[in-house]
């Protein structure tokens, strides 16, 4: 591969993991730039709504004149087609791929990239995907009306089973049974790994946790209404372009699901609660990294003591330089106006490589803060406490934020922060209410 095509994808590769898109992640190991993984997380508003889907991407070295290929990781060891695109096998059929023959101008060019294809990809996990299928966009008898809406219910289900739950379970060494008999056709995964070193890649276990965490309510929420359509044991339909090998085939369970879900949110919350014993060992055993968060802390004190235009205290809890302890007082002719909200800031001795997991403490109605408390925030810097401190304040200010459903962790307070002028006029009252009680709190 040439000095120009290595450049190139290091350079696309730069610029989606510092861009604004949260739905999008990309990663290789340092030696070797032309196997890249990536992360796709399933759009709102569909059945693959906030779900991890993991793609292999494989440069030749005649890019970008010829277009990388793809495979589907997610795909349950190879038996869960997620898509009519998206075969169980890994295959993506796309035209800018040319794994598809698509209209003129669809083809591949040099002017296309990475980026492209993920957001083409990204494009089929639609609200409808049986339109995708060939033949059936056209579909509008109550026969296919049924078959879409069966279609739609089953994704949903397998997103929240296979691309959430297990990929969690998984990272988080959850033991689960194996359905018996269940055969693999192919493991896109294993495949993958079997052709790099013998030392695992996971690149976005730390990105799946913290996000895990972000949308637990919206996972819920999900299986609390879906429960009451599908009851457990009910057998998915079989679609009619679905065929031997290339199907999605099993049974509804949502009550297992959610005893997995809570499961899951559990053990996470115990991981982060074990980071301040993990980090006072590093403290009496002087490694660098308790020193160098030591050195953060003192330089964000400094720092905001001479910004007279927000107040904060921040503390080390039991001077664990592991465990900060943020207290926001609301600006004056905010909503947040009189309001005192206190932050525990949990650090893993891993820090950056794993960030930081924020709990606002202070019982708050606001639709970045979800209803088990966890702040959803994106630092610019990843490995800096100040930028970290920055995004935190201004995703709890921020009054008129750019609409992104990624950000949106209470359900609830979205509705009505995203709804119509009663509907917002119904969050402040809320938010206000909540403010007022902070005092109290505290």
């Amino acid at each position: 591969m040439s000095n120009q095509s290595i450049l190139r994808i290091t350079r696309e590769l730069s610029e989606i993991q510092r861009g604004p898109d949260l739905s999008l992640a990309v990663a290789c190991r340092d030696i070797d730039v032309r196997h890249v993984r990536a992360l796709i997380i399933g759009p709102p508003d569909t059945p693959y709504e906030f779900g991890y889907f993991e793609f292999s991407v494989k440069f030749a070295r005649e890019y970008p004149t010829k277009a990388p290929s793809v495979t589907a990781i997610t795909t349950n060891g190879g038996r869960t087609r997620f898509n009519p695109n998206i075969y169980a096998g890994g295959r993506v059929c796309l035209s800018i791929l040319g794994t598809w023959r698509g209209e003129r101008g669809e083809e591949w060019s040099s002017a296309q990239g990475l980026e492209s294809i993920l957001i083409s990809i990204q494009s089929l996990m639609s609200q409808n995907p049986y339109e995708n299928e060939p033949g059936f966009e056209d579909a509008k008898s109550d026969y296919d009306k049924k078959n879409q809406a069966a279609y739609v219910a089953k994704i949903r289900h397998e997103t929240l089973r296979v691309s959430v739950i297990e990929r969690l379970e998984d990272y988080l060494g959850i033991h689960r049974g194996k359905s018996a008999g269940a055969v693999t056709v192919y493991d896109a995964e294993e495949d993958y790994q079997a052709n790099m070193s013998d030392a695992p890649f996971e690149p976005f276990k730390d990105l799946c946790k913290r996000r895990f965490m972000w949308y637990y309510q919206s996972y819920l929420t999900s299986i609390d209404v879906e429960a009451n359509k599908h009851k457990d044991g009910a057998r998915f339909e079989k679609m009619p372009f679905e065929g031997p090998g290339n199907i999605m085939e099993g049974t509804y369970d949502y009550s297992a699901l959610k005893d997995r879900l809570q499961a899951i949110y559990a053990k996470l919350t115990e991981e982060m609660m074990s980071w301040a014993a993990e980090g006072m060992v590093a403290v009496e055993n002087e490694l660098s990294i308790a020193s160098n968060l030591q050195r953060q802390f003192e330089q964000v004190v400094e720092r905001y003591k001479k910004n007279d235009a927000i107040t904060i205290d921040l503390d080390l809890v039991d001077k664990n330089p592991f465990l900060w302890q943020l207290v926001l007082f609301g600006r004056p002719m905010s909503n947040l106006d009189g309001g005192i909200f206190r932050l525990r800031i949990y650090l893993s001795t891993k820090f950056p490589d794993v960030l930081p997991r924020v709990q606002v403490e202070t019982p708050i109605f606001h639709h970045r803060v979800s209803p088990q408390g966890t702040l959803c925030y994106d630092a610019s810097r990843k490995d800096d406490m100040k930028s970290h401190i920055d995004a935190i304040i201004e995703a709890i200010e921020e009054e008129s934020p750019a609409y992104d459903p990624r950000t949106l962790v209470h359900p609830e307070a979205a509705a009505l922060f995203w709804g119509s002028l009663d509907d917002k006029k119904k969050y402040s009252r809320r938010l206000r209410r909540s403010v007022q009680d902070s005092a109290e709190f505290c």
